[in-house]
């Protein structure tokens, strides 16, 4: 029987943990990041600090990270035009990320069993589909790809990606998603010669999953350190129930 992101990890409730911009992680974020399933929280966390740490470096990227539960959204809405406002602007962008679930569930964004990656070309018309787990969430990528043309006005021509490094267990899918992510972001995005054909191919790259989840540990650390550190400085600290915050 396959878990589910949003199993309970523990009897205990969850403690706000790290406020981080946008996104906030709690002490079940932080059970998943050591050695289990991705929750949809730990996912977003990632996609923030690239969004913050790395983007800013190139600010003539025109590059979206769709957040999960957006994805979601756009998965499972029965209302594609009319939600299309709780979308990203759209226009000028050259490429999108979302991480793909394969949770049916239209109310519950962190409900799914196995997280992938599609990466769209919008210059190039062209969704790669990077999956660690064979061809599972092949459907639900190809009705990502066919749902984000509807919003964007264009075909998408999709590409499942064959080379893409498997995982070992049953779950390492969204540490994939996230280290996927960021080499294509930084390799194949933001440091490409403009005058070269970029090959979307991951064909011999090797995936350290071990590896990865203990650097996304290593960043949230630092960044918690960070904020409790700013809170001891501040005159305004709020309630120390509040988890350390970085805006």
């Amino acid at each position: 029987m396959a878990r589910h992101f949003g199993d309970s990890l523990g009897m205990s409730a969850p403690k706000p943990y790290l406020s981080y911009h946008d996104i906030r992680l709690d002490t079940e974020d932080i059970k998943a990041l050591k050695h289990d399933w991705l929750t949809d929280s730990a996912i977003a966390f990632w996609e923030e600090w690239l969004e913050r740490e790395v983007l800013p470096k190139y600010p003539q990227a025109r590059i979206v990270l769709l957040r999960p539960v957006v994805s979601h959204l756009l998965m499972q809405t029965t209302d594609l035009q009319g939600d299309a406002s709780a979308l990203p602007d759209f226009r000028k962008v050259t490429h999108i990320f979302l991480p793909i679930s394969d949770s049916r569930d239209r109310w519950n964004a962190d409900s799914g069993s196995h997280w992938s990656l599609l990466l769209v070309s919008v210059i190039d018309r062209v969704a790669f589909h990077y999956d660690s787990l064979g061809g599972s969430n092949f459907s639900a990528a190809r009705r990502g790809a066919e749902r984000l043309g509807i919003v964007l006005g264009i075909p998408l021509r999709f590409h499942q990606l064959e080379d893409t490094p498997q995982q070992e267990n049953s779950k390492d899918c969204g540490v994939f998603v996230c280290i996927l992510m960021r080499h294509l972001l930084i390799k194949r995005l933001l440091n490409a010669n403009s005058n070269e054909k970029v090959s979307m191919s991951m064909a011999g790259k090797m995936i350290d999953s071990r590896g990865g989840r203990k650097e996304m540990l290593r960043i949230v650390e630092s960044l918690r350190k960070e904020g409790e550190r700013r809170r001891s400085a501040s005159p305004f600290a709020g309630s120390s129930n509040d988890p350390p915050r970085i805006d």
